[in-house]
């Protein structure tokens, strides 16, 4: 299938790993050249130079601490310096913390907002007047399935990423005029560092092995697997693409059927 997207300008956050390094590789796939960012200099730096090489598109990579404001601006100043617009926003950022609502204190919650849900609408301000400008735009936001099923040992998570939601279905219908559509992701356990770090936390609190919680979280999803990042990766370019430009305003499961609600 053709994305009819090649040559657009995508700008990923927290790229260097994981989800983020998924989408910017499964965008890059189709021809659309990337501004990627993480806080790990060196780290983004190395994955733009070796996305460059396999999908022959246009990278700007860049450290960038997306809690930082002063830091969204220069990246922003920076992408547009370079490509003279923003097409597609991936806003990203590493989850906080596991554990309980009362292993926290304020300050904790605070900074988990600072992560997940100011991060997410300092990126969109950023790049919401190029989306605008071109009146052809995708604004995509990653959370969780806990926007739909609370986890009882990722209260910060839990909370924080419910924001983005609000923020995101409100901005919808607020764009939609300029032909941009703004969706969110809700990935349930997908193999990355931060499920692996969860598998293992979870293995030490309850006296098991790394393998048999594992095999613990697997018999909760009716698909019977974990996910693998390529298969987000592969949401996030269908949704930033031109066949998915009547929806908008989403949150899209990727869990393979974990989430047993009805909406």
């Amino acid at each position: 299938m053709d994305m009819k997207i090649k040559g657009k300008v995508a700008v990923v956050a927290a790229a260097s790993r994981g989800l983020g390094r998924a989408a910017a590789e499964a965008l890059a796939a189709e021809g659309v050249n990337l501004a990627i960012c993480s806080r790990d200099g060196a780290a983004i730096r190395r994955v733009g130079e070796e996305i460059q090489e396999t999908y022959k598109v246009d990278v700007l990579a860049m450290a960038c601490d997306v809690t930082d404001p002063q830091a969204i601006e220069d990246f922003k100043n920076k992408v547009l310096d370079h490509f003279h617009a923003c097409h597609i926003l991936l806003a990203n950022a590493g989850g906080p913390p596991p554990g309980k609502a009362e292993a926290f204190s304020v300050d904790d919650f605070e900074k988990a907002l600072q992560i997940n849900l100011l991060s997410t609408i300092r990126l969109v301000y950023a790049f919401l007047p190029s989306l605008k400008k071109g009146q052809w735009g995708r604004i995509l936001a990653s959370t969780s399935i806990s926007v739909k099923q609370p986890i009882p040992t990722l209260a910060l998570s839990n909370v924080s990423r419910v924001g983005v939601i609000a923020f995101i279905k409100t901005l919808s219908g607020e764009v939609a005029p300029f032909n941009i559509t703004a969706n969110c992701l809700a990935p349930g356990y997908i193999m990355t560092a931060r499920v692996e770090q969860l598998l293992q936390d979870q293995a030490k609190r309850e006296g098991i092995t790394y393998e048999q919680a594992l095999a613990k979280i697997t018999a909760a999803i009716p698909a019977g697997k974990i996910g693998q990042p390529g298969q987000f990766g592969a949401l996030c370019a269908f949704l930033a693409s031109e066949q998915a430009a009547y929806i908008t305003g989403e949150t899209v499961l990727i869990d393979g059927g974990m989430y047993r609600g009805l909406m």
